[in-house]
């Protein structure tokens, strides 16, 4: 694993592991280190000064990039882009080609999507509703080892963990649907993503309504009104808590219609 010092006003320690192994050894349990994957989000909070490590651990050559299929099982390592999830069957096809502009998707990554935090002004993450909808489950590193976990199980903890990669079983239908307005600048700013797999179970997942995505499970029988029981809507520089309330049920019926018809 290579290391190198940098200047004192940056990261005063720079790991790159050549290997999952080596990644998680240095990870430990995630105190006084900072993980660049993409680093759309972590380098512009370092440039102004409002995240400060100790430790940056960059995972560029850690082997933990591409997806893999077992059968129907579906497996994404931690670096891939999310440019490269475009082209998947909805939701997360769809979710992953509404992200952002194709330069922040080419160096965007899946794992970066899934651990970050909230935003200054606009929700991020969008990756964690499709994720949620499939049933995905995560594998990941830090205090008490290697674990892995149903996503909206994981997401509340997500500081200090170090995610490997991503599981899941490949929906008989996905469907996607989004607020998508052209002062949003690219930010999407409440985002719908449905599911129904082989047994029939209908899972719905929203994001852009609180600090990460969120299962919808009121709104599964068919009720979208009932969505807003599972969230709690909050106001930014993209739109109202009052506004997301108002069109999150819209946005569930689109889904449910969606799934209905390709099934």
């Amino acid at each position: 694993m290579a290391v190198a010092n940098v200047a004192s006003n940056a990261a005063t320690e720079v790991l790159r592991p050549e290997s999952e192994e080596e990644a998680v050894e240095a990870f430990g349990d995630g105190t006084n280190v900072v993980v660049v994957g993409g680093g759309t989000i972590v380098v512009a909070e370092m440039t102004y000064r409002r995240l400060r490590p100790e430790r940056a651990l960059l995972l560029k050559d850690a082997g933990l990039a591409g997806v893999s299929r077992d059968g129907s099982r579906v497996t994404i390592g931690a670096m891939t882009s999310i440019e490269e999830l475009a082209g998947l069957p909805a939701p997360l096809g769809p979710c992953a080609a509404n992200i952002a502009d194709i330069e922040i998707r080419g160096a965007a990554t899946l794992g970066g999507n899934l651990c970050a935090g909230g935003g200054f002004e606009a929700p991020r993450g969008d990756l964690q509703g499709a994720l949620i909808a499939v049933g995905a489950t995560v594998r990941s590193a830090g205090e008490g080892g290697i674990s892995e976990e149903a996503l909206e199980d994981f997401l509340p903890k997500r500081d200090g963990r170090l995610v490997l990669d991503v599981s899941y079983e490949e929906p008989a239908a996905g469907a996607f649907a989004c607020l998508d307005r052209p002062h949003t600048h690219d930010y999407t700013a409440l985002a719908v993503s449905g599911a129904k797999l082989a047994d029939g179970t209908i899972r719905l997942a929203v994001t852009g309504a609180g600090s990460h995505g969120q299962r919808l499970p009121s709104a599964e029988g068919g009720d979208a009104d009932a969505a807003v029981q599972d969230v709690t809507p909050h106001d930014d520089a993209l739109a109202s808590a009052w506004y997301r309330a108002k069109v999150l049920p819209v946005l569930v019926r689109n889904v449910l219609a969606d799934l209905e018809e390709g099934a």
